[in-house]
């Protein structure tokens, strides 16, 4: 008998590229798991910002409420603020992700503040409304699908199998937060989701569309903040294709639904 493949964790990051959160179970949307990555932090020109430049935006911790983010600096977990989930001013603005273009509403002024402070610059915390279409990239979308903040693709998969594989190569092991994936899954060989198409978790249909090009953010040790070189430098030596490097997949969802840790991957 083949080994089962099962769903090992689910992650969001409901502000785009501060830390992430593992959740248990998770409704599955066209454009992301639901509050995956409908936040972004924006310079005072629009443009997002990441820990690919900003590494210690990884220190920002949010937790999920009943209706509301938590937000808090691990430096200083008792100066948080609350950010509640229907907490949106009337002012539409124009945001960029990479060379995306599209409307968002600003939050409030008492959030750009927080944030402004802790990382030293300043920044505007801006939600993405659901008359917003950010549409995927049509080489790779199914149906037309669209996206959240994220950087192209709603959802990005990674099997556990594949990390040790990296792991074994590491002088240092790093964690799975690095990468940022929404699903992991146990069991298979390493890199065994390179070659998958269509896919059933619970009741939910996924099509993987392509490889996941990794940047500097891999770099960022997800608990400090702190860049270093690794594990991009060994990732080259055997994951590069042309002038990328390839760990993880990219998928969209072809239906909506709930998937839990435990579920069943199967390929259709």
């Amino acid at each position: 008998m083949p080994e089962s493949l099962l769903i090992q964790d689910i992650y969001v990051y409901p502000i785009k590229s501060l830390a992430g959160i593992r959740l248990s179970e998770a409704k599955v949307e066209e454009r992301g798991f639901e509050l995956d990555r409908r936040w972004m932090l924006v310079d005072e020109t629009g443009k997002f910002i990441s820990q690919r430049k900003f590494p210690l935006m990884a220190a920002i911790k949010v937790e999920i409420g009943d209706d509301s983010l938590t937000v808090y600096h691990l430096s200083n977990p008792s100066k948080l603020i609350r950010i509640p989930f229907d907490a949106a001013g009337e002012e539409i603005s124009s945001v960029e992700v990479w060379d995306d273009k599209m409307a968002a509403r600003l939050v409030a002024k008492e959030f750009d503040d927080w944030f402004s402070d802790v990382l030293g610059m300043g920044v505007r915390l801006v939600k993405m409304p659901s008359t917003t279409e950010r549409k995927v990239d049509p080489r790779y979308a199914v149906n037309g699908e669209s996206v959240s903040f994220a950087d192209g693709m709603p959802y990005l998969l990674i099997g556990q199998k594949s990390l040790t594989d990296l792991n074994f190569r590491l002088r240092a092991p790093v964690s799975m937060n690095r990468f940022r994936p929404n699903i992991v899954f146990s069991g298979g060989e390493p890199f065994i989701e390179d070659s998958w198409g269509k896919m059933q978790i619970g009741d939910v249909n996924f099509q993987v569309v392509k490889p996941c090009a990794r940047c500097v953010l891999i770099t960022v040790e997800q608990e400090t903040g702190i860049k270093g070189a690794e594990p991009l430098k060994t990732l080259a030596t055997y994951r590069k294709v042309g002038n990328k490097i390839l760990f993880g997949q990219n998928m969209v969802a072809l239906s909506t639904g709930v998937i839990k840790v435990g579920d069943e991957l199967k390929l259709m």
